[in-house]
């Protein structure tokens, strides 16, 4: 275990140049975290076995191109490094050309989004009530109707005077137009210039008000409740692709390779009809930018979880936490540390990480630069604005009614002028005749 100052060669891959300059001072911590959060447990480790190192940069973590391995992976495939300080992930062809020694580091890349409001996927105006409910209310209704129908006939012709009947026009006729109309204003909460005189008559119409009026708040109740309320329909990355977020990747070296190489259907899907369309640039973006933009919802970002949670952090609500939602794209597991194939450094790596993870050092470097997900608190005090898409279905029905109410007036317009058209034609006829 004591190798006598022997040097030991380690790879670290660095996106951005800088980084090299800020590998232990917490600067610009979101740029390259797994190599400086790897970078102190490497020497943690190259301490415990008592080796001087020697380090070696590299931009990428490697990938096979036109047959030939470049990157981190291509230096422990030539034996020019015996360790790869950092971790990378645990794919089949890696497999046979390295060795995996320790899972240091569990964070993943993920899709992030807030969950859209539940008017993005459903109607709130029909959601607010069970079907059984609906079936309920209208059978009310009807009965209610029907009720209203049989006390008008017997009230009209309990009031035989003619005379009476045709100067009261409060009283309500028995006549379906005149009962329809009645119900629906009272749905609507509103008053009716008719009503049933007698005793009998409004005891049903206070039944019909004092019902329709614990119906009207039940109903309002729940379409404010829905308006604060996400949806939860979107579960799998086909739901994804199918819903109306927009999509942004980070912008990192395994992520274009990765969503650029996706071979299985719905990842293709995404990233040719969402991350890259045709005619487009490809929406890779910076963390912050990524960030911001999922803060203001119908917004999937894919990021390395660890370390976008910072920014969520810095950036959300307490309240808008609540509703984040997390989708894996990548079809891997946790980062691995690799050493190169056949070293006899091996089982002194594999012993060493293990002393250094039972000692909480890794977990402190863990800590120090990553965060877990956020905790949901001050749900209650997160205030929703309504938007014109909580309020589309009853806008839409308010415009068909206008179309409808100017159809209708057209068409009376025409109709009358039809109609005094005729009623001067018989004159003019007599006119003629009386001419000749």
């Amino acid at each position: 275990m004591n190798l006598n100052g022997f040097e030991i060669s380690i790879c670290y891959v660095l996106t951005d140049k800088d980084s090299i300059n800020h590998l232990t001072d917490e600067v610009n911590d979101h740029i390259d975290t797994i190599t400086k959060v790897n970078f102190p447990t490497t020497n943690h480790l190259l301490d415990f076995l008592n080796a001087s190192r020697k380090y070696i940069f590299t931009e990428t973590w490697g990938y096979k191109v036109n047959g030939t391995w470049n990157g981190m992976t291509g230096y422990l495939i030539r034996q020019e490094v015996e360790i790869g300080g950092s971790p990378m992930f645990f794919t089949s062809e890696r497999i046979s050309i390295v060795d995996y020694i320790a899972s240091p580091t569990p964070t993943r890349s993920k899709f992030v989004f807030q969950q859209p409001k539940l008017s993005y996927e459903n109607n709130l105006f029909l959601l607010s009530f069970r079907t059984s409910v609906w079936y309920s209310s209208s059978a009310l209704l009807l009965l209610l109707l029907l009720a209203l129908f049989v006390v008008a006939i017997w009230e009209w012709k309990k009031h035989s005077n003619e005379i009476l009947r045709n100067e009261n026009s409060s009283i309500l006729r028995p006549n379906v137009a005149d009962v329809v109309i009645l119900i629906f204003g009272a749905v609507c909460q509103q008053g009716s210039p008719t009503e049933l005189k007698g005793s009998l008559g409004r005891v049903v119409m206070l039944i019909l008000f004092i019902s329709l009026m614990f119906l009207y708040t039940s109903y309002s109740a729940n379409i404010v409740a829905l308006l604060q309320s996400s949806s939860s329909q979107i579960h799998t990355l086909d739901d994804l692709l199918h819903s109306r977020l927009k999509f942004g990747v980070h912008e990192t070296v395994f992520n274009k390779y990765y969503f650029s190489t996706a071979t299985e259907p719905v990842r293709k899907a995404i990233y040719d009809k969402k991350i890259a369309p045709p005619g487009t640039t490809p929406r890779f973006m910076s963390m912050e930018d990524g960030v911001k933009k999922m803060r203001k919802g119908l917004f999937a970002f894919h990021m390395e979880t660890g370390v976008g949670y910072k920014f969520v952090g810095k950036y959300f609500e307490e309240g808008e936490k609540c509703g984040l939602k997390e989708i894996q794209y990548l079809q891997v597991i946790d980062p691995w540390l690799a050493v190169r194939k056949n070293t006899p450094y091996k089982e002194m790596f594999k012993i060493g990480m293990k002393r250094i993870q039972e000692h909480g050092l890794q977990s402190r470097e863990n800590h120090l630069l990553y965060e877990k997900r956020p905790k949901c608190s001050g749900r209650e005090s997160n205030f929703v604005s309504v938007s014109m898409v909580d309020c589309y279905p009853a806008l839409l029905i308010l415009t068909y009614g206008a179309i409808l109410c100017l159809a209708l007036l057209v068409f009376e317009f025409v109709f009358y002028q039809r109609q005094k058209i005729v009623s001067k034609l018989p004159v003019c006829h007599k006119k003629n005749y009386s001419i000749d």
